[in-house]
Order: structure tokens, then sequence, then C-alpha cells
């Protein structure tokens, strides 16, 4: 189990068995802090009371260490994995309130017998297991190490039937659920217990209620100022290594954000960073303009990558052998290739702008959610918002924003649970799925968490659309042995945010209103005030269009078709192209 994640931890290995060899724990290391080797796992703590395997970061390991050592509590090395331990000892589940971190860790007490597991508040590291009642539990961090003990790797239909008829990477109503049969997540923000009778528990122990959403009664220009604390604080946390550190850079307001505060940071720390980019030749969506505004106005040393659709064939196999689900399009290619870079620049650890676009309201769509709330509670103050949308956007973004009706998310909604199956009046369309597959029952949403923009966000943030990211994030680090640490997904800057009214997020047109003012003085204004937004976008259609990527969809095509997947007489459209890629892949091995 542990040799097929190596690529996790290439640095040193461990396995443990209690003194009944009922429970086995096992550890890969990736040396981050405390690089001796009294920082190897799995890990012992009073008198081997207490034996851990832990993947992650705790980040204010150093404040919960001047505390416990105030108790007397006395460490052997210089690691975060022991404070944690201690921590355990001294408050039991009660400790990851008091973590600020991504984590996956689990810690067997030998005198309750007694397994206690937990992952971090996001899902930024994975935790899969494997549950027999009567039989074992098995987990790991990635599923890999599940099928190398012949747990069985078999995908589900219903999630094929989701992903090809809603683009459903996971299911927004299970968040335990995977692609593969028997085979479930511990889900962000729990914790689980299970002892050698076999008796699983599962608890949430972080949430933020949606009706404390909104109800902060601060000031605008107070709220910058706490933003920016927060922020800062978070950034300064997440820089804790032994190792190198450096820095994603995309070009965007959320990476650039992250590589202007270190740098600002650089003054008194002397950090030397670096950052790392992926660019797309010859393609209007290339982002080098806006990275270029930000090496400008910092001290970083840039690095880029230019990934090409032949590159991402040869690569395709190892890519999703560590991806092992599903994903959203070809941009994970161009973070895998991010991530490589930094490997070859020896830079272990990167900060990443990742989770402000959930929780700001960074994304289109959200525009059409808020103006809703508005004409319902406040028609003048959306007059005056859409008028300030309208004067300060391009038509092409206008046009983009304006063509989804007022009931924007009312009417996807029913569209993706089948209520609405109105067909073209064109004679020779044919659904995508054959009518024998298309008998799963798609997840239904609940709209009420789609009424107002914060609970909106709320919904993208901790149920649905965040937590693929971070696996995509996660699986591409990780296989190139690098760590990625996302300063925005501090759960105390979260938790503020989501306490402040949606006008704070979108505001005179802009989307992410705090974010901007917050950093105004922090980063280049082409940057801070910039209008449109990219990301990671490579040309993904034109490399469609090209051999031999072009010859290997029509391939997986047929073979749906004869699966019974696809639809006898379904003529190709370009928004399946990548569906249909990416579940014939799976469908090849």
């Amino acid at each position: 189990m542990t040799d097929v994640i190596a690529h996790r931890g290439p640095d040193g290995d461990g396995h443990w068995l209690s003194p009944d060899t009922r429970v086995g724990l096992g550890h890969r290391r990736l040396s981050i802090i405390d690089l001796s080797e009294r920082g190897k796992q799995p890990m012992q703590y009073a008198q081997g009371r207490y034996t851990i395997t832990f993947n992650g970061e705790i980040y204010n390991y150093v404040e919960i260490k001047e505390k416990l050592l105030q108790k007397g509590y006395q460490f052997n090395s210089d690691s975060d994995t022991e404070v944690l331990m201690a921590l355990y000892a001294e408050k039991g589940e009660n400790c990851l309130a008091e973590l600020d971190g991504m984590f996956a860790f689990a810690i067997y007490d030998e005198i309750e017998k007694k397994l206690f597991c937990a992952r971090d508040r996001f899902g930024e590291k994975p935790f899969f297991y494997y549950y027999e009642p009567s039989g074992i539990f098995a987990f790991a961090s990635e599923m890999k190490a599940l099928w190398a003990v012949n747990i069985p790797r078999k995908m589900k239909a219903s999630r094929i039937h989701q992903f090809l008829k809603a683009s459903y990477v996971s299911d927004p109503t299970n968040a335990e659920d995977t692609f593969f049969e028997n085979i479930y997540k511990l889900e962000a923000a729990h914790y689980l217990t299970i002892d050698t009778n076999h008796a699983l528990k599962k608890c949430r122990y972080w949430h933020i209620p949606q009706e404390n959403v909104g109800n902060n009664l601060i000031s605008f220009e107070a709220a910058c100022e706490q933003f920016y604390h927060l922020f800062s604080l978070s950034v300064k946390r997440r820089l804790r290594a032994d190792v190198p550190v450096g820095s994603s850079l995309s070009g965007g307001l959320d990476s650039s954000a992250v590589v202007c505060c270190i740098n600002e940071l650089n003054k008194n720390l002397k950090i030397k960073q670096k950052t790392f980019s992926a660019r797309f030749r010859n393609f209007v969506k290339d982002e080098g303009k806006f990275m270029q505004y930000v090496i400008n106005a910092t001290s970083v040393e840039p690095h880029f990558v230019y990934p090409e659709h032949d590159k991402m064939i040869k690569e395709w196999k190892q890519l999703m052998y560590h991806q092992e689900e599903p994903i959203g399009s070809a941009s994970i290619y161009a973070q895998w290739c991010v991530m490589r870079l930094a490997k070859e620049n020896g830079v272990i650890v990167l900060l990443d702008g990742q989770g402000a676009d959930e929780m700001l309201a960074g994304y289109h769509p959200y525009y059409q959610t808020y103006w809703a709330e508005l004409k319902r509670n406040n028609p003048a103050l959306y007059q005056i918002e859409y008028q300030a949308f309208q004067d300060l956007n391009p038509p092409k973004v206008k046009t983009f924003i304006e063509r989804y009706p007022w009931g924007y998310v009312k009417e996807r909604l029913k569209k993706l649970v089948g209520i609405d199956n109105e067909q073209p009046e064109n004679k020779l369309f044919y659904p995508l799925l054959n009518p024998d597959f298309d008998k799963f029952q798609l997840p239904i949403l609940d709209e009420n968490k789609h009424h107002t923009l914060n609970s909106y966000l709320h919904f993208n943030t901790f149920e649905y659309g965040l937590e693929d990211l971070l696996r995509y994030a996660d699986r591409s680090s990780m296989a190139h042995s690098r760590e990625v640490r996302l300063p925005f997904l501090s759960h105390e800057l979260v938790e503020f945010v989501f306490s402040l009214p949606a006008s704070f997020k979108i505001q005179q047109g802009w989307t992410k209103y705090i974010q901007r003012k917050s950093f105004e003085n922090l980063m280049p204004p082409e940057i801070t005030w910039r209008k449109d937004k990219i990301g990671y976008e490579p040309p993904q259609q034109s490399w469609f269009a090209k051999e031999p990527l072009k010859s290997m969809l029509q391939d997986y095509k047929n073979k749906m078709i004869a699966e019974k997947i696809i639809h006898p007489k379904y003529i190709l459209q370009e928004a399946d192209q990548w569906k249909i890629f990416m579940i014939g892949s799976f469908l090849a091995k």
C-alpha cells in the first residue's frame, strides 16, 4: 500500500503493527518540517499509547506548541506531527477546533483500542476508505493503495451517467461517494472512529451555519482591514517550512495576491520567491501579459511551461493514474505541468490562490443570483448595481452573462434533473445517452441553496465545487512530490468572509469587491481591477480538432456506443467532447 503511493512521500517510509497485530499503519514521508529522523512516521507518543500516520501540515503548530509547553508537555522533535499528537492527548477529538491546517490523519489509541481519523475542513487532503463491518477497515490517501490489496476496482454506472449527463465529477448530494463501488471518502470537516469490534461512527466537527451567514454589521472599511490582516496571517503561517517555498502564478487576482503578499513579507523574511506558470503559445487566452505585470511589480524569479496537446497525450495515462477519477477539463494538465516545473527547479512547497472564487463570488453566474436577490429585496439597489455592471463590462462579457434568463439557476437545475425535456426542432437531433443507459436518477438539488448570493457561495464552498478543485491540486502536486498550500482557506478567514453581507462581495459591478479593495495598494492596478477571468485555460477545442486526439475521441465514442452507453445515432457535439474523452479513457483501461 505504501509502495504504490511512494510519489506522495519519496523521502522515506515506515510501517507499524499493534501488539495484537489487528491494526497496521503505514506512511510515506515528504520531508518539509523537521527534516531529521525524529520527524519520521508512523510516530508514537505517550510511551507508545498513541501512534499516528499523518498527511498534511498544521500551520499554527508553533502557537499550539507554545501553549502545550506551558502546560508541561515535552517534545523530542521540531515537527508539527508531534505537536498534533500532544494536542490529541490533551483534548481528544476537540483538538480539531484548534488546527489551522490541511490534513488527513489517523491516530490509534492502544489503551482504548480505538482508531481516530480526521480530515481538514475543506478537503484539501484526501482520505479514502473501504469498510466491511465483519471484515476489514482499510484507508489511504489514494484509492490505488486500496486496489493494491485487492479491494475491487469497479466503476459505478450511476456515476458515469452523472458525469455524461450533467458533468458532475463528484456527487453534489453525497460527499462520501466516489466513482468506485464500496470505496468512500471521509467527508471534509469530519472525523470517524472505529474500534477493534468494527463499530464505526462519523461526525461533522465544523461548519458555518446558514443562519450565521451575512450577519456581520462591520463597516466596509473595517472589513477590508480585517480581510487583509487575516489573509496576511494565513500567508505567513503557510510559509513555514524547512525546504524551498514558491508560488503558482496564473496572472489572475487570487494567485497574484498570494505572490504580492509574499513579496511584501519578503522585506522582513528575506524569502527568495520563485513563481511557476503555464502559458499557451498563439492562444488568445494566454495570460502572459498579466503575469508580467506581477513579475515587474515584485522581485520574483519567474519560470514558465508551455503545455501542448501532443505532450498531454503522451502523459495522459500517467495523469489519469494519479487523478483516479474523471477531471473537468484539460486545464488540469496545465496544472500538472506547473507542478513538474516546480520539481525541476527544486521547489517543494507552492502557495496557490484556490478557494477565493467560491467564497468571494469570482464566477460570472454569481451576478445573476445577486441581481435576482436584489430585485426581490431592494429594487432600487438592483437598478444601481445592474447599471454599474453595464457601464463597467465590455459587450462580450455582458453577452455571456445576460444570455441566462433571470431564473438561471432554477432553469439549469430543471434541465439537470430532467424536468425540462424539450427537444430541438431539428429532427436529426439525438441525445448523448442510450435510452437503456439513461435510467439513473440525477441528484436533486435544493434550489434554496442558490436562493441568495451567500447561500450559493456556501453551496459551492462546502458542498459542491471547491473540493473537486482541491482534488485536482492534490493529485497533480503529489504526483511530482510537491505540496500545495492555500492561504485563502484559512478557516478564520473563511468564517469572516461568510459573516459579511453579499454587497461586500459584488459591488459597483465588480466581483470580489472586498478582495480588490483590500489588495488595492498591494498589487498592480492592471491585476486588481481586471474585468475578465481566465485562469489556466488551454485551447482545448482546437486540441480536439488535431490528431491524435480527434481519432481517439471517435474511437471512444464508438466503444461507448458498442457498450450501449451512448445513443447509436448520436452525432458528436463540441460540448460533449471532453466528457466522452474522459469516460472513454477510463473504460479503455
